[in-house]
């Protein structure tokens, strides 16, 4: 018996001591188990190819269930707020995004202008759209409901991009289009949160501005700068930087989790529902948009998978920014670790489904594409 097989049983007694815990009154004690079912889980996930993609989410709902149990680690050290660390941490995975783009992910606008304006469009209309008509819905408080509206007006994430190699979608309009958004972000995202949440919360236009200038623009450009100055001479940095990105996501999640514990605990199940109707209507409208505005079954995964997924990192730090990491940085908590789950099962669905009419010489320059990214 190896390794993974030995921990997909340790995880399943952990899980059973931990709801024995739960049903007899004990939930306080049942933090350990649930933490080791999830790490256990996600050690025995990575033994199997269609599974592995789940690994890492799982270590998130075991350091998400970590906070929630023991939510004083993981708020202040030493008197130090440990909030603090988002900002440098957001910089840090945008720099890294940086590195691994290059002027060719730019180009793409001229040769897909089509597809990269109707991508661009929909980024910035469906999902803050969805998440002003969710925050409304949701009788939450001013502050968390505002947050489900932040996760709408974000640009996508990288994620987006394996998902779409994945789903044998168009990488290419992918990255052009993550790229763009990101870009756009400090311009669309104050104005369409002062637009649709302002009534809500106080939002300083300029101030947020500068805020998502700082965390995406700045690292952006000297993530760049590197990849083109030393492209290929820091080969370790390569491979380190999608290391440091999981685990600076992960720092950020459990950090807001533990800040806002007490909403969380208060509010959580119906959070979930709604970010996950917040996200899976996104993939359908994003989709449908596709097809309205005519594009071809590869472009219209890419415009559903860039649609539902956001830049839940740079949403946290916005919210770091503005003050409310513990209510507005919640949903962007929830969204993160949700889309991945939701957007592997949906890759995985259309890449058993290839487009009708694809050419493999099609995906054979994707997946070379992808590894040059």
């Amino acid at each position: 018996m190896n390794v993974y097989k030995i921990a997909l049983g340790l995880a399943t007694v952990c899980l059973a001591a931990a709801l024995f815990l739960v049903v007899t009154g004990n939930t306080g004690q049942a933090g350990p188990f649930f933490i080791a079912f999830f790490a256990a889980l996600a050690l025995g996930f990575r033994g199997y190819a269609h599974l592995k993609g789940f690994a890492y989410t799982v270590m998130i709902f075991a350091a998400v269930t970590t906070a929630l149990y023991y939510p004083g680690y993981f708020v202040e050290v030493n008197g130090v707020n440990l909030a603090v660390l988002i900002t440098p941490l957001i910089q840090l995975i945008m720099f890294g995004m940086g590195t691994s783009m290059s002027v060719q992910d730019f180009v793409g606008v001229a040769k897909m202008p089509k597809g990269v304006l109707i991508g661009i469009l929909c980024q910035f209309t469906i999902m803050p759209f969805l998440g002003f008509t969710l925050a409304n819905l949701s009788g939450f408080s001013p502050e968390i409901a505002a947050g489900i509206i932040l996760i709408g007006c974000s640009p996508s994430g990288l994620a987006s991009n394996v998902m779409n190699y994945l789903a044998k979608a168009n990488l290419a309009l992918s990255i052009t289009i993550t790229a763009i958004t990101t870009l756009l972000a400090p311009l669309f995202t104050p104005l369409l949160m002062k637009l649709l949440a302002g009534a809500m919360v106080e939002i300083q236009i300029l101030d947020m501005m500068w805020d998502i200038f700082k965390m995406v623009i700045i690292p952006i450009g000297a993530g760049l700068l590197f990849n083109k100055l030393l492209s290929g001479k820091a080969k370790w940095l390569d491979d380190a930087m999608p290391v440091v990105s999981m685990l600076g996501i992960a720092f950020i999640i459990v950090i807001i989790t533990a800040a806002g514990r007490d909403s969380l605990l208060d509010i959580g199940a119906m959070l979930i529902l709604i970010v996950m109707v917040h996200n899976i209507a996104g993939y359908i409208l994003g989709y449908w948009a596709g097809k309205l505005f005519r594009m071809d079954e590869r472009d219209c995964r890419t415009i559903a998978i860039e649609v539902g997924m956001q830049n839940g990192g740079l949403a946290s730090g916005i919210a770091k920014g503005m003050g409310k990491i513990a209510t507005v940085g919640l949903a962007p908590a929830v969204f993160g670790p949700l889309m991945n789950i939701t957007g592997s099962i949906l890759a995985s669905y259309w890449h058993r489904r290839p487009p009708v009419g694809e050419h493999e010489e099609k995906v054979d320059k994707d997946a070379a594409e992808l590894v040059k990214q």
